[in-house]
């Protein structure tokens, strides 16, 4: 009786389910589209340039924004921990543009992107190919 470990069975797994790299893919799409539509709402109301300062205060302007913020500042913070884990141990490579892509486009479009970026790889180590 062999010893099969749980990344054994993930890739398995992810090796039934193609689509789900697909729907990861749509995710960091509409993850990328909807922040920046509000960013450039943003930029209409209050001036042309992105002004981070006006922006963190407005984040923080209400209970029901901090807590938003907040959400969003742990939880990407975590996220993103887990995503150079991820990537190191899966052999992923070019962490780097995930990491590029939470700060100028939005972490919405960063988490699903790897997301969809690790089941291709796992969707290689599954075929057999350490592409």
């Amino acid at each position: 009786m062999g010893h099969r470990s749980a990344d054994d069975s993930v890739m398995r797994n992810t090796s039934r389910q193609p689509w789900l790299a697909w729907i990861y893919l749509a995710l960091a799409i509409a993850g990328g589209v909807l922040p920046w539509m509000a960013n450039l709402e943003f930029m209409q109301q209050y001036g042309s340039s992105f002004d981070i300062g006006q922006f963190v205060q407005l984040a923080n302007a209400n209970p029901a924004a901090r807590s938003l913020s907040r959400d969003l500042l742990v939880g990407a913070s975590a996220v993103t921990l887990w995503m150079v884990v991820e990537s190191r141990r899966l052999g992923m490579r070019h962490l780097w543009i995930v990491l590029v892509s939470a700060f100028t486009i939005a972490f919405a479009f960063a988490a699903p992107f790897f997301l969809f970026l690790r089941e291709r790889r796992l969707a290689e180590l599954a075929n057999g190919s350490d592409a």
